[in-house]
């Protein structure tokens, strides 16, 4: 894996990769159209290795941080899965109530990065609720394939419903002053954008290269957006024309960010698509966002 660089990867090879990663082909597809990238030395199993995520080299924010206070809790959501588990985190010692941030994951339940996630966003001084949405499942069954597969078995919008039921489990959390937002990644950027849409209340809503909401239903947002897209992103990048008008036609309030050459999941640092420099101007602008609205 150490030999492969990333620049020398073409971007057909991330293209497949996210078509992988988001099952529009399944492994046996995957392997098969990857080989015809396995030339020069490279093999397969070696590209392979490199686009999968590496969750023990790649995480920043270690379980046990002793600055942070995290835990898992279990919350009730009576529309969606039932009952849901789910990881918060926040700074110890706290004096003060704090604002709220809910993490939703990708496409494959709470895996280590996005746990590592919601302890960054607790770290900027905040309590944060990372929701499984495997919970009904099991959980998330420790790797990113399985998880997938078991995502695909449930319901987005009960899952939607599982997220909403977070935001309420924030509103009367001891520690929370009662403003809540968002930030999703991938499937739980277009949850992020739902959530701004369902939750009149919601404070900010920061979704990473998300799905976009129907048009229809642009009016019903009240949070101020946030919105970071990849420039490389061609899927998601195409509802956001349509998606822009229609938050300036009804005077929404948005920043919309759209970083060159990155890939869809650059913010992800466990996988190649990681773009460093994007990911570290896209957080800073995500937490002084949430510092703006949520305190």
């Amino acid at each position: 894996m150490s030999e492969i660089k990333k620049e020398d990867i073409k971007q057909e090879v991330f293209d497949l990769y996210d078509d992988y990663a988001h099952d529009r082909i399944d492994r046996r597809d995957f392997v098969q159209r990857l080989s015809a990238y396995a030339v020069g030395g490279l093999t397969v199993s070696a590209l392979m290795g490199f686009l999968m995520p590496d969750y023990k080299g790649g995480i920043k924010i270690k379980a046990d941080d002793p600055r942070l206070q995290s835990d898992y809790v279990t919350y009730p959501s009576p529309k969606g899965g039932g009952s849901i588990k789910a990881l918060v985190s926040m700074p110890v010692n706290t004096s003060q109530k704090l604002g709220g941030i809910v993490v939703v994951h990708e496409n494959r339940g709470l895996n280590p990065h996005i746990a590592d996630v919601a302890r960054r966003a607790a770290l900027s001084g905040f309590v944060s609720v990372a929701p499984d949405a495997l919970t009904p499942l099991g959980g998330y069954p420790g790797n990113d394939d399985e998880g997938r597969a078991l995502q695909s078995k449930r319901n987005r919008n009960e899952m939607l419903e599982d997220f909403i039921a977070a935001y309420d489990y924030l509103k009367t959390h001891n520690n929370c002053n009662g403003k809540i937002g968002v930030v999703g990644f991938c499937f739980g950027g277009w949850i992020a954008n739902m959530m701004a849409v369902r939750i009149p209340g919601l404070a900010a809503s920061v979704p990473f290269y998300g799905g976009q909401p129907g048009l229809e239903d642009v009016p019903n947002i009240k949070a101020p957006l946030l919105l970071h897209y990849a420039e490389l992103d061609t899927r998601v990048n195409e509802g956001w024309p349509a998606y822009e008008a229609a938050l300036k036609q009804h005077n929404k309030a948005y920043t919309a960010h759209m970083y060159a050459n990155a890939n869809h999941g650059f913010h992800n640092d466990t996988t190649p698509r990681y773009d460093k420099a994007a990911a570290e101007l896209a957080w800073q602008r995500t937490v002084d966002f949430f510092k703006k609205n949520l305190t």
